[in-house]
């Protein structure tokens, strides 16, 4: 899991071992910690909705592990960035495959762990898998997944729908976040002064998963932004910043 769009600040990284269906369940649970949610009000209360449909991304890793060249030392990559969600398979596609098959037809790369993942009902007919992902995606509301297709690789990228992020806010850190925003309602405040109104140690960490993450989706806003280092910088709400917070703060009354 990275910061921002790029594979230049790593923020998690987990290796996943044992057998392949204990792997997929590890995945998609670490796939849903790690994605955007959000809280949609009824009349019974709320219920949460990951950004991308859950459905989706279980066939999509099913596929991923049904279709890998395991001849090859390189494994099934996930790489989530601020923007999109990576499943990189190692292998290109199988021998007698075009990319214009793709969502039509399929040959199995390994029939034997292909029919395993069938009777286990982890897969359908073959052939259905990447057409049942982009009906789902469209069901869901969220742009259907692009495959990139090259000789040792086939790579599927989900778009992340952050231009709403303002109403995503991981669940991870939501409450810290919430805080964060709140702290900033009596005015603005030093990096520091923030950190100790959240109780949260370790500059760099509060930095990292954070400030920096707030700012990135324009929640808070530099006073002095043609200085980003000024000892004397300090943080303050923007609008936006300020509608996300009554909305938090009115759905929890």
């Amino acid at each position: 899991m990275f910061r921002g769009t790029t594979k230049t600040y790593i923020l998690d990284r987990k290796d996943f071992a044992g057998d392949l269906y204990a792997i997929y369940e590890e995945v998609m649970v670490y796939l849903q910690a790690k994605l955007n949610t959000t809280l949609i009000p009824h009349a019974r209360g709320r219920d949460e909705r990951l950004e991308l449909p859950v459905d989706a991304l279980r066939e999509a890793l099913v596929n991923a592990i049904a279709h890998c060249d395991y001849r090859s030392t390189a494994n099934v990559q996930l790489y989530i960035f601020y923007d999109r969600l990576e499943i990189v398979t190692p292998g290109g596609l199988p021998a007698g495959m075009r990319e214009e098959d793709l969502g039509v037809k399929s040959v199995p790369r390994n029939p034997l762990l292909f029919g395993m993942f069938y009777r286990m009902g982890m897969v359908e007919q073959v052939g259905s898998g990447i057409k049942r992902i982009r009906e789902m995606c469209r069901d869901y509301g969220v742009a259907e997944p692009v495959i990139e297709v090259s000789e040792n690789w086939v790579t599927t990228t989900f778009n992340r729908p952050n231009g709403q992020v303002e109403d995503q806010v991981t669940c991870e850190v939501a409450g810290e976040v919430k805080q964060l925003l709140h702290a900033l309602t009596s005015g603005s405040m030093m990096r520091a002064e923030l950190q100790e109104a959240l109780d949260l140690k370790g500059q760099a960490n509060f930095r990292d998963r954070y400030l920096t993450p707030v700012l990135e989706v324009g929640l808070i806003e530099m006073t002095i932004p043609d200085k980003p280092n000024s000892r004397l910088q300090k943080y303050r709400l923007t609008a936006r910043g300020k509608a996300l917070l009554a909305e938090v703060e009115g759905a929890q009354e």
